[in-house]
């Protein structure tokens, strides 16, 4: 079984432990396990914005990865298993939706007081937990010490954690097998670039006119000729043309300038 296999097999697993829990505390470690293990794929699609945080000041990609997560939580919550369908595939439109949405509507991704209030009083009962117990506290566990509930918990720690680096060693740094997160990732970065392409263009051509659907259908996927696809629709081949450039344009602002050539 390879690496992709085996995470959508993980997936699945940890998605069933979520959805029967009997606890929130049961359904709160296999959230939390599930993002932790598709970060990889919220990055992918958040790097695909890269180029529109040229407009919109005071947001960074780790802010994008950020609103990527409330996504990927959704599909966590919503996932239907009826659909038969993995969980990356179920998941990359839910995180496409709230990455697009906060751009539309040039949201500035903000930790607010209170928010860094809690997250503070967060981070004080984790550490004077470890410091007592000597060992990192659960979630169960660290929510009755600060007095939040698990679900807040989990974003409250991510809003206030440190970004970890891509570079950073697997295991600390006392192991010495060059293993860093960034390599736990090579193995799924094709596969999920591929997706994400996928879904992304779907979603975009599902904004176009039927009219330019039918083109793109003609063109691409019946492979006519720009003369034989104005004939059938009844148009000139100049028009044709024309459109084709005009769809092609709204699907790199969509997608990003770089994904449709």
């Amino acid at each position: 079984m390879g690496a992709a296999e085996e995470g959508a097999s993980d997936n699945l697993t940890l998605l069933h432990r979520y959805h029967d829990a009997e606890c929130e505390s049961e359904r709160a470690d296999a959230l939390a396990v599930l993002i932790s293990q598709n970060m990889g794929l919220v990055r992918s699609v958040a790097s695909r914005y890269r180029d529109r945080l040229r407009s919109h000041s005071g947001i960074e990609m780790e802010d994008l990865c950020q609103i990527g997560t409330i996504g990927m939580i959704k599909a966590v919550k919503s996932f239907d298993f009826s659909y038969g369908t993995t969980f990356s595939t179920y998941a990359v439109p839910l995180i496409v939706g709230e990455i697009r949405r906060c751009l539309r509507d040039d949201g500035m991704v903000k930790v607010s007081r209170d928010v860094k209030r809690r997250g503070g009083i967060v981070m004080a009962a984790r550490e004077q937990f470890q410091q007592r117990h000597g060992r990192d506290p659960t979630v169960r566990e660290l929510a009755a010490a600060s007095g939040e509930d698990e679900e807040a918990l989990l974003f409250l720690l991510d809003a206030v954690g440190p970004v970890l680096s891509l570079s950073e060693p697997v295991g600390g740094e006392g192991d010495g097998d060059g293993c860093t997160l960034g390599h736990t990732l090579a193995d799924e970065a094709d596969e999920i670039e591929r997706l994400t392409d996928r879904l992304t263009l779907h979603q975009a051509i599902a904004h176009l006119s039927e009219t330019d659907k039918t083109i793109l259908r003609l063109r691409y996927e019946k492979q006519l000729s720009q003369q034989q696809t104005a004939a059938i629709l009844g148009l000139s081949q100049v028009k044709i043309s024309r459109t084709e450039k005009k769809i092609f344009a709204f699907l790199r602002q969509e997608m990003g300038a770089d994904s449709v050539r």
